[in-house]
């Protein structure tokens, strides 16, 4: 779950929360990289499979391929004991092809997926986690800077709080997706990684249970991100993310994101109204600013008071104008180095706000403006880039290429600068020609 590129593009994690909890379909369900876009998928298109005969014809090779995988492996270390033991009855996984292949297409508004990623429930479990786990979650902050209310989240988030964990063969998992050759390089290294947990004494083969995309434990890290982050914080010779016990797997998360740059006692963000004549171009979450900047143009507190000066920090206004406003500062990029999406990192920060007595967000969304698929994104970038506004792509990822050239469109046709890539703005665009 950590640093690799593809890892970053949003294979890190299988969202065994986001999607088992925000989504609702049970298990980590649709495919690892659909929060990268920021969007809750709610349904999925699968990608046209092959005929049956010709996925039975491949099938055959299977041997073949792992006969060539058991040289690669046992040339980078790995005993053919472990091996052989790791790798035992495995075999190509249907139900985790057809989870790879499916492709995210229709989503939920972000105030639905904060809806249930920060729901009554979630919050109520977390704050007896909390009270129950407190001079172990008190320990971890002190060892590694890192805030409880985000690596308590995170627990909450990709297990809720270890009651789903994954029931997938890690091994099967990742052997189907390097068998099946798309992120061949990825996934072998990932089962080299997962031999590694074997052979150092970590784990058995049969306790790597996980996501179908081979994540695993409380907190759900890839076997790569097990060796890089992993902790023994109870002390007991194992670092075990596995156990019923979440110690080890919490102080693994803290450590995750202590590394990755969280700044100790910088919160991720906080809630703020903006003044009546606000330039909406200012409200770039790309862009960081001191507090002084946002104090003096009449950025507010949602209670009304001064921006404190945690650092600098960039407006982010996740469904545009008539939506509630968030300042974020550097943490809240942390978040999302764990799991690439802004809604998942706000609803962390959220989750943890609320799980300590914080009010969650105050302000109404326009629940009646509503976000794209990505196919409309794509129109949404092709006739930008017709109009002249090019977005370097049309990929349907609406990016800082993308917010820059909508907010020009905007600009130039008398709407409100904001970016945000919703119906109304396709409607717009359509208009234009």
């Amino acid at each position: 779950m950590h640093a690799t590129s593809m890892q970053r593009s949003g294979w890190r994690f299988a969202l065994l929360g986001a999607a088992a909890f925000v989504v609702g379909c049970g298990g980590p369900v649709a495919n690892a990289t659909a929060q990268t876009t920021g969007d809750v998928v709610t349904s999925v298109r699968p990608e046209p499979r092959e005929p049956l005969a010709d996925r039975q014809a491949r099938a055959l090779s299977f041997d073949q391929w792992l006969a060539q995988f058991r040289t690669r492996a046992l040339g980078e270390g790995i005993s053919a004991q472990v091996f052989d033991t790791t790798m035992q009855g495995a075999a190509p996984s249907t139900r985790v092809t057809d989870l790879d292949g499916a492709q995210p297409e229709f989503v939920r508004p972000v105030w639905e997926y904060l809806d249930s990623a920060v729901s009554d429930t979630r919050v109520a479990n977390g704050q007896r986690e909390a009270g129950a786990r407190a001079e172990t979650l008190r320990a971890i902050e002190a060892r590694y800077g890192t805030d409880a209310r985000a690596f308590l989240a995170i627990w909450g988030m990709e297990t809720a709080y270890g009651a789903i964990r994954g029931s997938f063969p890690v091994a099967r998992s990742l052997a189907t997706l390097a068998f099946d050759g798309r992120r061949r390089d990825w996934a072998e290294r990932e089962l080299i990684a997962a031999m590694r947990i074997v052979q150092e004494g970590d784990a058995r083969p049969d306790e790597l249970v996980g996501s179908w995309a081979g994540a695993m434990g409380h907190t759900q890290f890839m076997p790569s991100s097990f060796h890089n982050y992993a902790q023994d914080f109870d002390g007991d010779g194992r670092r075990n993310i596995w156990s019923d016990d979440p110690t080890d797997a919490l102080a693994s998360a803290a450590h995750y994101l202590r590394q990755e740059g969280w700044n100790p006692g910088q919160p991720w963000g906080m809630e703020v109204r903006l003044p009546a004549d606000f330039n909406w171009l200012l409200a770039d979450r790309y862009v960081r600013r001191p507090a002084a900047f946002w104090n003096e143009i009449g950025v507010r507190t949602y209670a009304g008071g001064a921006v404190p000066d945690h650092g600098v920090a960039g407006l982010f206004a996740p469904a545009g104008v008539g939506g509630p406003v968030f300042l974020t500062y550097p943490n809240f990029n942390v978040i999302k180095r764990y799991n690439n999406s802004d809604s998942y990192a706000l609803a962390i920060g959220l989750l943890g706000d609320r799980i300590y007595g914080g009010a969650g967000v105050q302000a109404s969304w326009s629940r009646d403006v509503l976000p794209l698929t990505r196919s409309d994104r794509r129109e949404v970038q092709q006739r930008l880039t017709a109009l002249g506004y090019d977005t370097q792509g049309t990929d349907g990822l609406i990016g800082p290429n993308s917010e820059a050239a909508i907010k020009r469109f905007q600009s130039a046709t008398g709407l409100i600068p904001d970016g945000y890539a919703s119906d109304r703005l396709l409607a717009a665009l359509r208009a234009a020609g």
